[in-house]
């Protein structure tokens, strides 16, 4: 028949930090976005990601251009995400419930992480692939 390959991640999963190195400009992040964009990658964000990070879109336009573009998926926090945050959070000792998001999308998809804040991640799955900025 022929082999059974291994899924590839074809994503990349943001957090906060990711999202406000993009809307600050920093050089490595948007270095980061241009090698995903040409290995063909999509973005995804887990939509608490963006209240964390959001302030005005009168100021942050290049953050508000890249979350409109075809390349990035926006993941609602739905019931069925939700009780896996909590559940996560209870298991790692932890409250933060984005973070979790985070996490749990990432794993699903089986997509790395870009963070600046690699540890909280770690905390709650020390296998999460992680691309620290």
């Amino acid at each position: 028949m022929g082999r059974t390959r291994t899924p590839v991640a074809t994503g990349i999963v943001l957090d906060a930090g990711a999202l406000i190195a993009l809307d600050r400009a920093d050089k490595r992040m948007i270095a980061m976005i241009r090698r995903a964009l040409v290995q063909g990658r999509t973005f995804r964000v887990p939509a608490g990601v963006i209240g964390q990070a959001w302030r005005d879109g009168r100021v942050q336009v290049a953050l508000a251009r890249f979350l409109r573009s075809e390349e990035v998926e926006i993941v609602p926090l739905d019931g069925r995400l939700s009780f896996a945050c909590g559940e996560l959070c209870a298991a790692a000792g932890t409250a933060d419930v984005i973070d979790a998001s985070v996490v749990i999308l990432a794993r699903v998809r089986r997509d790395p992480i870009i963070t600046s804040d690699p540890n909280d991640l770690r905390r709650l799955d020390p296998a999460a692939q992680i691309i620290a900025l």
